[in-house]
């Protein structure tokens, strides 16, 4: 793992959602001496999407520039290696052309690479060896017929005979079965840890560490992140609002602090002041509704008779004790209804 990668995959704004999970558990495979190898079964794995969805994410990071990968073949044993993954803030990176990115990964091959149409291989423009009775045009890529190399007849990278092919593989069985609720739980609890794995990297951000320091301590392993988890758990804060107090923090304290014991103070306070702040909202909200009350004109004498009688006109359920005697003396004056009619309904 290598804090600088993880930092320069939380500062990437070109991209997000699962993306930038696949380019940030990529930066977290790193290793600085060695470089990124991951298999695509554990980065699947790792990010919770299908194969055919990883590659889809790793085409859409090289055509950002991102990263590019870099597949490999044993010279001996011609069998497929890991591929390895270059990303941007490598020394010598150079990204994918535009042209190459925007198709399919498979079909990413440098001008060497291009398959022969007539056996499967070398370059359309090399002349035949004069000993080979197929006229391959390479020592380095054997004819399909010898029993290996580019099976496909197209291109000897992936080989699907050496080893499982990288090729985008959509599933062609139409019949599903239907999830079940364990694994959906277990498939979002994973979402969750990666969230707050990028959410984590961010807050050691605004805090101050720099990208190649070593964390201390007391930021290390599952005790500092429970720590943290509690400040949206028991006080409620957001992860946007945490990272807010902590840049606030580092105004009066430059260092960063041992600990997140030493940001509870400051976390209490921020959730004191949001929840005094949703308290006032209340508070004008229905004040603002109070006087919209008041404002409002009383209706007169003539439009309670109106509304009364057409009550008592209509066919409706009308409990006895809705129409005082004084209204039944307006309704009455008015000529809006008639005493025949009020004793049918069963005013008094």
């Amino acid at each position: 793992m290598s804090h600088k990668a993880t930092v320069w995959a939380l500062d990437q704004r070109s991209i997000k959602g699962t993306t930038k999970i696949v380019l940030w558990h990529l930066c977290d495979r790193y290793n600085p001496e060695h470089g990124c190898f991951p298999s695509q079964e554990l980065l699947a794995y790792d990010c919770q999407v299908s194969r055919s969805g990883l590659n889809n994410h790793l085409s859409r990071l090289e055509k950002c520039g991102l990263m590019r990968r870099e597949r490999r073949i044993d010279p001996i044993t011609k069998r497929q290696m890991s591929t390895r993954y270059i990303l941007g803030f490598e020394e010598g990176f150079t990204p994918v052309p535009s042209t190459a990115a925007a198709g399919n990964p498979a079909e990413i091959v440098s001008s060497e690479e291009k398959p022969c149409p007539n056996i499967g291989h070398g370059q359309l423009g090399e002349e035949p060896f004069a000993n080979n009775a197929l006229g391959c045009a390479t020592v380095e890529k054997p004819c399909p017929d010898f029993a290996h190399g580019a099976v496909s007849r197209k291109q000897a990278d992936p080989c699907p005979e050496n080893d499982q092919s990288r090729v985008q593989n959509l599933d062609t069985n139409l019949v599903r079965e239907p999830l079940r609720e364990p694994v959906k739980e277990e498939e979002d609890a994973a979402a969750r840890e990666a969230e707050f794995d990028l959410f984590f990297a961010e807050l050691l951000q605004a805090l101050g560490f720099d990208a190649n320091a070593t964390l201390p301590a007391w930021w290390q392993g599952w005790p500092a992140q429970t720590h943290v988890r509690r400040w949206t758990q028991d006080l409620g804060l957001s992860t946007s609002r945490i990272i807010e107090v902590a840049l606030e923090t580092r105004t009066d304290h430059p260092n960063p602090p041992d600990g997140p014991k030493a940001l509870d103070r400051f976390m209490e306070r921020a959730a004191a002041r949001d929840a005094q702040a949703v308290i006032a909202m209340a508070k004008s909200t229905k004040a603002k509704r109070r006087r919209k009350a008041d404002a409002a004109p009383r209706p007169d004498d003539d439009e309670l008779a109106a509304f009364y009688a057409a009550k008592v006109n209509a066919d409706g359920f009308l409990p006895a004790s809705m129409i005082s005697t004084a209204m039944c003396g307006l309704m009455l004056a008015r000529g809006l209804v008639t005493p025949e009619r009020l004793r049918q309904r069963g005013v008094r």
